[in-house]
């Protein structure tokens, strides 16, 4: 019998790093392919017990899987068609917008030439060198613009096919996954399955829940100010705040610059900020503990690191689906006991340190001091 080879731990980590580096490679790559799959998937996830739903009443398969489509498509032209008419509003005064965003760039400028004692027209080369350069760079710019949109556009077709089909042929994608990993493993096979697809059905669900809030709040505190386009800035407000830690800070730089340039006075953008923390406050401690917060639950610090690598990976797209992938591959961690340690650090679960659990100073110095040197003295 042939002795296996031990192979040394550089070795073993070489090898480790290069099957990463090629996954990762693969997976940029074949971006434009498994990004609209994976979205494809999530969605069809959410719409799963609809589709159930309409079976239960008799209704076809097929058909059931064309209502339930239907009625997600009416929604969602309904959103879109509303954010295109306030957007709409926004278009016809954006020659206004610039004309007051010129006078107080010019009025910043005058200031900032005073307060730093720099020339006006160091200031002003120095903006047409960077206008220059950005409009070097605009050609191609203008391609990739021009390229994305129509890979959006291919997208947009593609992801309602993906879906329908993914509804149809759940059976014959379930018994796959069985018979891939054998009747021993059938259980915890199905046990994943069932986690993940509730994860991802509480998680978008109660995201969905936020959304309608925190768009609420976020168009009515902007009314209060009178904050012009105030129902279209809090949508946006509200869709941005769907990427953790960092769409919140896109979400209030938008409403605080139309403040600027729209009010007399500066303070109006420092309403606005204050209004958008008290919101996020409401949001962090209420909202999505409350109505978010599902069975999987990722600590912050791999949550933004997640959300930049997905970002690095696939884009923008790969933002949104940073957290609900992490949330899948946390499930299946819990479930593999090689991989439970992975789980474990990905989820919020903070271990007791014994030394803080003592009842007195004396306790605390005994749990301090080893066992052998107690025995010596």
């Amino acid at each position: 019998m042939e002795k296996a080879i031990q192979l040394p731990f550089f070795v073993k980590a070489s090898l480790f790093l290069v099957g990463v580096y090629v996954f990762v490679s693969i997976l940029s790559i074949a971006g434009e392919i498994i990004v609209p799959l994976i979205f494809a998937l999530i969605i069809a996830i959410v719409l799963h017990p609809a589709v159930v739903f309409l079976k239960k009443k008799k209704i076809n398969r097929v058909l059931a899987i064309i209502l339930t489509m239907a009625l997600a498509f009416v929604v969602i032209a309904a959103l879109a068609t509303f954010i295109f008419a306030q957007a709409s509003k926004l278009s016809l005064s954006f020659n206004g917008l610039i004309e007051k965003f010129t006078e107080v760039f010019n009025e910043s400028m005058a200031w900032a030439s005073g307060y730093f004692q720099i020339s006006p027209e160091k200031i002003i080369n120095y903006i047409s060198t960077v206008k220059a350069a950005l409009f070097k760079s605009g050609g191609s710019a203008i391609g990739q613009t021009l390229m994305s949109v129509g890979n959006g556009l291919v997208v947009i077709f593609v992801i309602p096919v993906y879906i329908f089909l993914i509804l149809f042929y759940k059976p014959l994608l379930l018994d796959f996954f069985h018979q891939i990993f054998g009747t021993a493993n059938r259980v915890m096979v199905s046990e994943i399955i069932n986690q993940t697809k509730t994860v991802i059905q509480r998680y978008l669900t109660g995201l969905s829940i936020e959304i309608i809030i925190i768009a609420i709040l976020n168009s009515t505190g902007l009314l209060i100010l009178g904050i012009d386009y105030a129902i279209l800035l809090g949508i946006i407000g509200a869709l941005l705040n769907v990427i953790p830690y960092i769409g919140g800070l896109i979400a209030v730089a938008l409403p605080m610059i139309i403040a600027l340039i729209t009010k007399d006075s500066p303070m109006y953008a420092v309403y606005v900020l204050i209004i958008y923390y008290a919101i996020q406050i409401i949001d962090n401690n209420y909202i999505v503990p409350k109505i978010v917060a599902s069975k999987v639950k990722i600590n912050a610090l791999v949550s933004i690191v997640v959300i930049f690598a997905f970002g690095a990976l696939w884009g923008v797209p790969g933002m949104f689906l940073s957290i609900p992938i992490t949330a899948i591959i946390k499930v299946i961690c819990d479930h593999i006991d090689v991989l439970k340690p992975v789980g474990f650090l990905l989820g919020d679960t903070m271990p007791v340190i014994e030394i803080f659990k003592i009842k007195s100073i004396k306790e605390g110095l005994e749990k301090l001091i080893p066992d052998g040197q107690k025995r010596t003295n």
